[in-house]
């Protein structure tokens, strides 16, 4: 089968620039003396600045290295005012996120340029997220003969693993070694080797274990437990409860009926809290659950990528093709000699 690579590029070039500052900025806590050490981090000699892209050039060659991707897409965020705000009314949603540096800003914009100069498609809207892209594009291409590889850091992205579905996820070579002992029985080390260096690949199986809920039941597990970074709110002392509830019931909508039947009657919920307990629920959830029934379904909501964006392309649209005249104008540009002569080495 061929292959479809889905980069979450705002996952990537964030983790690309807070891995290449200098540990003045890194570890200052006060923004106004972070900036005043912006001069230390990579930049050309007009002042641009090129630690994350430089980084993220350099994760894309290992990746390309080890699998040459049939199809690429490249999915950016634009702004936190998405219809999770605008439609859902949810103004909380990432309101607890500090504001993007100056340098990872200004490489965004600069990024992106670069992608679509040197002919990659990049999907970015005012209105969605990456995510939202990333699933839509999963959904559109479902039944194509591709397996499709999602690459970022976000957990959120579990809910789009399937059978040709895997989420690479980006860690360090220590975490890759921790999480390959922990679920070794999923993927051989032969397999592991054919993989970039830099990610884990989550298939459904690994979702499970690490979750305890498959991919299908993410979003009702985000429901409940919440997303304290993304500032989902769930509901509040049950997370314990969730995959328990969720496995047994299948639909938020089931758990909210069983509580509903008992209509308020102390002996009914005292015997439904008991048959909780058979699922391994140590403590009575049932109030905390009437009381968070509005935030549980608002919740389910935020964390449901949108899955049926209109996106006009075809399949082929994407084929992965390189514009190396570009590519090496790019380069040149952005004085990222080391990355054009990794380049020519591969041409």
């Amino acid at each position: 089968m061929s292959s479809f690579m889905i980069i979450d590029g705002s996952s990537m070039l964030s983790t690309s620039y807070y891995g290449n500052l200098p540990k003045s900025i890194l570890f200052e806590k006060d923004v106004e003396v972070q900036k005043q050490h912006y001069g230390e981090i990579l930049h050309t000699s007009d002042g641009r600045y090129t630690n994350a892209i430089f980084t993220m050039f350099r994760t894309m060659l290992a990746m390309y290295k080890k699998i040459k991707p049939d199809y690429i897409a490249f999915v950016f965020d634009k702004s936190r005012n998405t219809f999770r705000r605008t439609q859902l009314g949810a103004d909380f949603y990432k309101a607890n996120r500090k504001a993007t540096p100056e340098p990872l800003k200004e490489q965004f914009i600069a990024m992106e340029e670069i992608l679509e100069k040197i002919g990659f498609k990049v999907l970015i809207h005012d209105d969605y997220e990456a995510d939202d892209f990333a699933a839509s594009l999963v959904r559109k291409f479902a039944n194509e003969e591709v397996n499709t590889y999602v690459v970022t850091k976000d957990h959120d992205y579990f809910q789009l693993v399937g059978e040709h579905t895997r989420m690479w996820r980006i860690v360090d070579r220590k975490k890759r070694e921790q999480l390959s002992k922990m679920y070794g029985n999923y993927a051989s080390k032969e397999h592991y080797d054919e993989i970039p260096s830099n990610v884990f690949e989550y298939t459904v199986p690994i979702v499970y274990s690490e979750e305890g809920v498959y991919p299908k039941d993410i979003v009702k597990l985000l429901a409940i437990q919440g997303d304290p970074g993304d500032g989902i709110p769930g509901c509040k002392g049950v997370s314990s409860a969730a995959a328990p509830l969720i496995n047994e019931y299948g639909s938020l909508e089931a758990i909210y009926k069983a509580i509903d039947d008992c209509n308020g009657d102390a002996k009914l919920e005292k015997a439904l809290s008991t048959e909780w307990k058979a699922l391994g629920i140590k403590q009575n959830p049932i109030n905390k659950l009437k009381a968070g029934r509005d935030d549980v379904f608002l919740s389910e909501k935020l964390a449901q990528m949108k899955e049926d964006i209109e996106i006009n392309e075809s399949l082929n649209d994407f084929a992965f093709m390189v514009n190396v005249d570009k590519l090496m104008e790019v380069l040149d540009d952005y004085e990222l000699a080391s990355i054009k002569t990794q380049v020519e080495e591969l041409i």
